[in-house]
């Protein structure tokens, strides 16, 4: 019987493996492939290999995010905290759940997230969109459902039993293939045709107090020629898409008045504490409003804080750090200059594109 033993101890390894397997959903995409396009300037998308776009998938994701039955009183949808018209973001400084209770954080925007690379939420928690987009259905703070109870709701509605099957290939719902297709359609909320873009392909011209903005945006700091500095954006907005997909303290509260810790929550480093992920400027006019807690309204109050309000912390970013003891020194109508650009970032075509409307 000894012999024999390892050869039972292999059998039950395998079978065990075997069912391990049988658990990961292999999901079969059918339909037309989705032409994904972005310009020259942009790098490559990381799109998810194993999560093909198709116009179908597409499509059906588009449905979910402006579907209210995910929600567990059938009154708000992913779209209702996450407006077109503002960038994909919400107005208000904290969304209103179903059950009238406020969310700790202002609703971040969507767009470009196939250039979103370093994790999603202001704490980076969900590595992936897939995962990011089935939170918001649970959390007790927004939509408070279960996945379960939007799996039955949508399996009893025939128009999406029908999308599911032209998406996947059969009418089966599950909350896997819901989080595919909100992962797809948000993939493809893209924005690249800002008047900024529109100057650099030599299609448009920046006014003057633009083309100054422009050139404070970029340039940088210098506490000993007050007349030369710039206000030093570009080191944590830089690229394409305006972001530089750290997480990061941008000098909001001292230590004593940190009031969320931010990344350290996900990482539990003490290094990550009141660290968020600095976010895309692209249609920053439309997005108020700001900061991980919705405390700035305007640009101008943005703009202000960046020039004398950056307060120092144990983890403030080293790249604001050197700004905290003279300031930004910028005139009036420096400011304005500078607000007059991070304007040209709007991109009214994204804004209105009925692609993304319901």
């Amino acid at each position: 019987m000894n012999k024999f033993f390892p050869f039972f101890l292999l059998m039950i390894v395998i079978l065990i493996a075997s069912c391990e397997r049988d658990e990961v959903e292999v999901v079969k995409f059918d339909g037309t492939p989705y032409i994904f396009v972005y310009p020259e300037n942009f790098d490559d998308p990381e799109l998810p290999t194993d999560n093909v776009l198709t116009i179908e998938g597409v499509k059906l994701g588009k449905m979910l995010f402006y579907e209210k039955s995910l929600s567990k009183d059938g009154t708000q949808a992913c779209a209702t905290c996450h407006l077109q018209k503002t960038g994909f973001s919400d107005e208000n400084q904290f969304s209103t759940g179903v059950d009238g209770f406020f969310g700790k954080r202002q609703a971040m925007p969507i767009f470009n997230m196939a250039w979103h690379k370093t994790g999603f939420f202001w704490d980076g928690r969900a590595n992936t969109l897939r995962e990011q987009s089935l939170k918001p259905i649970q959390d007790p703070l927004e939509m408070h459902e279960t996945l379960e109870n939007v799996v039955s709701k949508l399996s009893k509605n025939k128009t999406f039993t029908d999308q599911f099957t032209r998406a996947f290939g059969t009418p089966e719902v599950n909350s896997h293939k819901v989080s595919l297709a909100l992962e797809q359609f948000m993939m493809t909320i893209v924005s690249f045709d800002s008047k900024y873009d529109q100057y650099l392909a030599g299609k448009a011209t920046l006014t003057d107090s633009e083309e100054r903005g422009r050139n404070l945006f970029f340039g940088e700091y210098n506490p000993f020629f007050p007349d030369q500095s710039g206000a030093d954006c570009a080191h944590c907005h830089s690229g394409p898409n305006f972001h530089n997909g750290e997480f990061m303290n941008n000098g909001l509260d001292k230590d004593a008045d940190f009031k969320d810790f931010g990344r350290e929550q996900v990482t539990n480093l003490a290094s990550d504490r009141a660290t968020f992920l600095m976010p895309s400027l692209r249609n920053v006019a439309q997005t108020a409003p700001y900061m991980h807690d919705g405390r700035f309204k305007t640009l101008e109050e943005v703009v202000e804080h960046y020039n004398a309000g950056v307060k120092m912390s144990s983890t403030v970013s080293p790249l604001i750090a050197p700004t905290i003891a003279k300031g930004l020194m910028l005139s009036a109508q420096d400011k304005t200059d500078l607000v007059n650009f991070l304007k040209t970032l709007s991109d009214q075509k994204f804004l209105t594109n009925p692609a993304y409307a319901q």
